[in-house]
């Protein structure tokens, strides 16, 4: 899902008054932080991530694994802190980060032929 410039406004601003979710250390990508960062996306959609011990070459290739592994997509690193959103269709509406997004089926633009 790609997000639009309104919408990495929204997450930004309700990522203001958040505290760090989830800390990323010296110990890397374990599988028992994999599962942790993807039973929060479940929950909350919206996750502010903060490196610890990881300097800036090696934040930029932790956010892309990150990302890879996760399927969230980055919104914003600033310094030692990452902000992650993965939309979750099955969340109750006031739960979401973000109003569900309308789905179109582009193959119904198309003229029949």
């Amino acid at each position: 899902m790609s997000l639009n410039g309104k919408q990495r406004g929204q997450l930004k601003s309700i990522a203001q008054t958040m505290g760090d979710s989830l800390h990323l250390g010296h110990d890397g990508m374990t599988d028992a932080f994999n599962a942790r960062l993807n039973r929060m996306l479940d929950e909350r959609e919206l996750v502010k991530l903060r490196f610890v011990e990881v300097t800036g070459a090696m934040r930029k290739e932790l956010a892309t694994m990150v990302c890879a592994v996760s399927g969230a997509e980055c919104i914003q690193i600033v310094g030692r802190t990452m902000l992650l959103y993965r939309a979750n269709p099955s969340l109750d509406a006031e739960k979401r980060a973000l109003p569900m997004a309308v789905v179109t089926d582009e193959s119904a633009d198309e003229p029949s032929v």
